[in-house]
């Protein structure tokens, strides 16, 4: 093993269901994946970033407490990763950190995108190098910030024959859209797990719809599913990119003005609005094969609903191209931090809507 080659790859994504950390060896033409864990955020802490992902009170205040105890969460992760793999930290190159999300305004007046987790704090108590902050620049040349995983997709899943749909299902859903003699291309289909993690832990007092066993107690709401798929955004077309902080509950409540609907039946008619705007992005392209990652991957309603609406399409999980679905993105921000020390640039213009592809991320030194 090359050990110059090792990074670390930290994803905490929209689903607010913990910190995704692995252990990645660039040595070889394709990247290995070497070690992984989930570490589930505290209570207080996930309480808090739900909280501070929608306008409130004292915001700069409670961020930088948050900004802190999120750092020291994800130095934990890695202390944790690197125990299990019996890795030093001085063998690892750098640490590639996504951060949490908390706002993503790409049709601002000023567009931006905010992560946060004090990347200062991690390079400190790791003794690594992080590279963080990856959205900015590809906003400052014109894109969205969003979505960054496709040139990676491309990298480790791309097939020169067949018509190829990587999907992530997260909080939010997005594919990248790999396809035979034609440009890169990806977007954010629109919510993923974020409405029906956010109905189900209301109704149940579950962080999520496990096996989807919430929504299959109910019945389907037509006329309430054509109106969540009237919303603008999924007219649009490419580049484009959305956050949970627009598709959450305030939105499924104006929805829901005047209805008198049973819990269950909302949660079936969210499956099937997740899976409808899924297939309706990917129904535009000459896709064959569907490959879904993210927490998605393991809901079988979703992907039931998701395999009725795309019949002419296979549909299966990342695993089966050598990648477990948990890990995909995590290991996406190991290849950016990679990808920044290569000087590869890690947006794809087309995806993003930048004028040009640039490299990526902020370096943050632990001494």
């Amino acid at each position: 093993m090359n050990n110059d080659q090792l990074y670390i790859g930290i994803m905490s994504g929209t689903s607010l269901d913990g910190i995704d950390v692995v252990l990645v060896d660039f040595a070889q033409t394709s990247p290995k994946l070497l070690n992984s864990l989930l570490l589930p955020y505290p209570a207080t802490l996930r309480a808090e970033l739900a909280t501070i992902s929608q306008p409130g009170a004292n915001e700069i205040e409670r961020l930088g407490l948050i900004e802190a105890d999120l750092a020291d969460c994800y130095a934990a992760a890695v202390a944790q990763l690197l125990q299990q793999s019996g890795v030093q930290a001085n063998q690892i190159e750098a640490i590639g950190c996504h951060g949490q999300t908390i706002r993503h305004r790409p049709n601002a007046r000023q567009p931006f995108s905010y992560q946060i987790g004090d990347m200062h704090r991690l390079a400190a108590l790791t003794g690594i190098r992080v590279i963080g902050d990856f959205r900015r620049k590809d906003i400052a040349f014109g894109g969205q910030g969003a979505p960054l995983v496709p040139a990676f997709h491309q990298a480790i899943f791309a097939d020169p024959g067949k018509g190829r749909c990587i999907l992530n299902i997260g909080g939010i859903a997005n594919l990248t859209l790999l396809l035979p003699h034609q440009p890169l291309l990806g977007f954010d289909t629109g919510p993923g797990n974020c409405l029906l993690d956010n109905w189900v832990e209301l109704h149940q007092q579950q962080p999520y719809d496990a096996a989807g066993a919430f929504a299959a107690s109910g019945q389907l709401l037509p006329d309430l599913l054509l109106q969540l798929l009237s919303d603008p955004y999924f007219a649009q077309t490419g580049p484009k990119s959305t956050g949970r902080e627009y598709f959450q509950l305030q939105w499924l409540n104006q929805h829901l003005a005047g209805r008198s609907v049973a819990a269950a039946d909302v949660q079936r008619t969210l499956s099937r609005f997740s899976a409808g705007t899924m297939a309706l992005a990917i129904s535009q392209y000459p896709v064959s094969d569907i490959f879904v990652c993210g927490g998605g991957a393991f809901n079988p309603v979703l992907l039931a609903d998701l395999q009725s609406l795309l019949p002419q399409c296979y549909i299966g999980t990342t695993a089966e191209l050598g990648v477990a679905p948990d890990w995909v993105e995590a290991m996406a921000f190991a290849w950016l931090a990679y990808a920044y020390d290569m000087r590869i640039p890690g947006n794809v213009p087309a995806v993003t809507g930048a004028r040009h592809a640039v490299v990526l991320g902020l370096e943050f030194l632990p001494c």
